[in-house]
């Protein structure tokens, strides 16, 4: 297949040569050793001229004002709204991809026209964003990309936040989030078996690069568990994974798990069960994880925030529409005065559950 040679196209960082003659990406531990005119895994990056060159720089499968809730982050920035997008690939396989239309793409048409970085930092400055993120495919494919908009938001005052699985290599890791202010990171499962089987992945690598951001950054991260029955929903997998969580990663870090819904190569697996999200979400509580929540269902209070000090509400949260706000002007409890882990403004923003799509500038 023959590469695009239009401004989509850019030099790659994060590989080297083998002494076969082939070339090994380096972006993420699949490792992909390619010919000439060979594609990765992901699709994206590819060897062209005896370099690993990205195709879709500056392409995106399509842009939204969502609330920042929605990625999902809850401690940070809550209540604002933040411009998102994708663009197409993954360096993954998971079976359950929700957004396998984007993820799974093997067509360029799947991408719009030009979006360069100071479109989309203007773009998201012009109508009132708090950030950009890099959502709907995981960014580690177009690092070059990412990491040139998150430089141009930058310069506006914007931060960024990447929506991620964690799969990236060590070297990339360090400059792909040296540009990220927030993160919010998948942990699919708390098994290896589960990573190979599910993802052609390795759950290890992932929790190198969880260690990574809480030892050698300042990136507000928060964790999602996509549970799935039968799958990665037993009590033994929920202790084993939030006892890692609280020693390795702190008590802090948000932990959000999530319902299932048939997708893609897994529609014979039912949806996730309410109660299975509350079992999982009580045994984080059992292990010290302070803030645990449920996601894509609706459920009130086990979607709220409490003061780990005295036990009342901070931030309530009704799907994605703040109800309430007990934090003050520091981001501590406005009844007791303890810390809440994040990063928040001394105000809630108001953007509330809108979806806005919007074209660039």
């Amino acid at each position: 297949m023959l590469l695009n040679s239009g401004n989509d196209t850019v030099p790659g960082r994060y590989w080297h040569h083998l002494d076969d003659g082939r070339i090994q990406c380096d972006v993420c531990p699949r490792f992909c050793k390619l010919k000439d005119g060979q594609r990765g895994l992901c699709f994206v990056r590819a060897r062209q001229d005896d370099q690993m060159v990205l195709t879709t720089w500056g392409r995106s499968s399509g842009f939204c004002i969502d609330p920042i809730e929605k990625k999902p982050l809850n401690h940070f920035l809550p209540g604002t709204p933040i411009l998102s997008f994708g663009t197409a690939g993954c360096n993954l396989t998971c079976k359950f991809c929700q957004n396998h239309e984007i993820s799974k793409a093997r067509q360029m048409d799947k991408l719009g026209s030009l979006a360069t970085p100071e479109m989309i930092a203007q773009t998201a400055k012009d109508h009132g964003c708090s950030a950009v993120a890099f959502t709907y495919n995981d960014p580690v494919i177009f690092l070059e990309y990412a990491v040139d908009v998150a430089q141009a938001c930058r310069e506006l005052g914007l931060r960024t936040v990447a929506v991620t699985a964690g799969y990236i290599g060590d070297k990339a890791r360090e400059e792909f989030f040296r540009h990220m202010d927030a993160a919010n990171v998948d942990l699919k499962g708390f098994t290896e078996d589960f990573y190979h089987k599910l993802c052609s992945a390795h759950l290890s690598d992932v929790l190198e690069t969880l260690k990574y951001l809480k030892q050698e950054t300042g990136v507000w991260f928060e964790l999602t568990n996509l549970v799935i029955p039968g799958e990665n929903d037993g009590d033994g997998e929920f202790d084993a994974m939030t006892n890692w969580v609280r020693e390795n990663l702190g008590p802090d870090v948000p932990m959000h798990f999530t319902a299932f819904h048939p997708d893609w190569k897994m529609m014979d697996h039912p949806r996730t069960p309410p109660e299975t999200l509350i079992r999982a979400r009580d045994i984080a509580i059992k292990n010290g994880i302070r803030y645990p929540y449920v996601g894509n269902v609706h459920d009130k209070s086990a979607s709220s925030t409490y003061c780990h000090g005295c036990g009342d509400l901070l931030i309530g949260r009704d799907w994605y529409q703040l109800s309430d706000w007990n934090l003050d002007a520091h981001g501590c409890c406005a009844n007791c005065g303890t810390g809440c882990g994040g990063v928040f403004q001394s105000t809630p923003g108001t953007w509330g559950p809108k979806r806005l799509p919007v074209k660039l500038i």
